[in-house]
């Protein structure tokens, strides 16, 4: 299992999210967003709107996805 923060990730903290695959720590990302934000955490919020407004730009989504994916086969 390979680690990466939230901050990493695009978010607002150091809490680690963890993934055998890219596709499974991106999803414990979206996760922890959505958890952050119904928990009343602002500093959140703006991951979070991005996290759900991703797909409506595709180009830049996918982006993203691909850095994403290149920083997760960087990692030890």
């Amino acid at each position: 299992m390979k680690t990466m923060t939230c901050r990493q990730l695009g978010g607002a903290c150091d809490t680690e999210i963890g993934g055998e695959t890219a596709d499974e720590m991106i999803k414990a990302q979206d996760r922890h967003l959505r958890e952050a934000v119904r928990g009343g955490d602002a500093t959140h919020a703006d991951a979070h709107e991005q996290m759900k407004n991703r797909w409506k730009h595709p180009k830049k989504a996918m982006g993203w996805y691909r850095d994403t994916k290149k920083s997760f086969a960087a990692l030890p």
